[in-house]
């Protein structure tokens, strides 16, 4: 069970990440990709902080994903910048991706018997 800090300081990693990561891809000047993070979990002890990322379209998502993890101590660096009067040491980030939203297209499409699993 999360503690009332833990569940602050997802909330705040989860906001200025995002902000962090879409005005990086401003930066960019990538098109046609959105990205958001889904979800945040630190752990107990605050050293580590796994970020679920969401990308759409789906076929770049594994692409956007090694950007971000090649890039990862400049998004710690960046974010330390901007939490440094928040929090006295920035987590280390581990990024994943969230496929939540694959996941419910698939029971969509079930559902609407597009792809029907009993027929496979």
């Amino acid at each position: 069970m999360e503690t009332q800090r833990q569940k602050k300081i997802n909330a705040l990693l989860q906001q200025e990440i995002t902000s962090l990561l879409q005005g990086a891809i401003r930066e960019q000047g990538v098109k046609n990709l959105i990205l958001s993070v889904s979800k945040v979990k630190v752990t107990v002890d605050l050293s580590m902080a796994k970020v679920y990322l969401s990308v759409f379209p789906h076929d770049k998502a594994s692409e956007t994903l090694t950007g971000i993890k090649q890039n990862s101590a400049v998004v710690k660096h960046d974010l330390a910048q901007k939490l440094r009067h928040d929090l006295r040491k920035v987590p280390d980030l581990q990024f994943f991706l969230d496929d939540s939203l694959e996941y419910i297209d698939e029971i969509e499409d079930s559902l609407l018997r597009k792809n029907d699993p009993l027929k496979k």
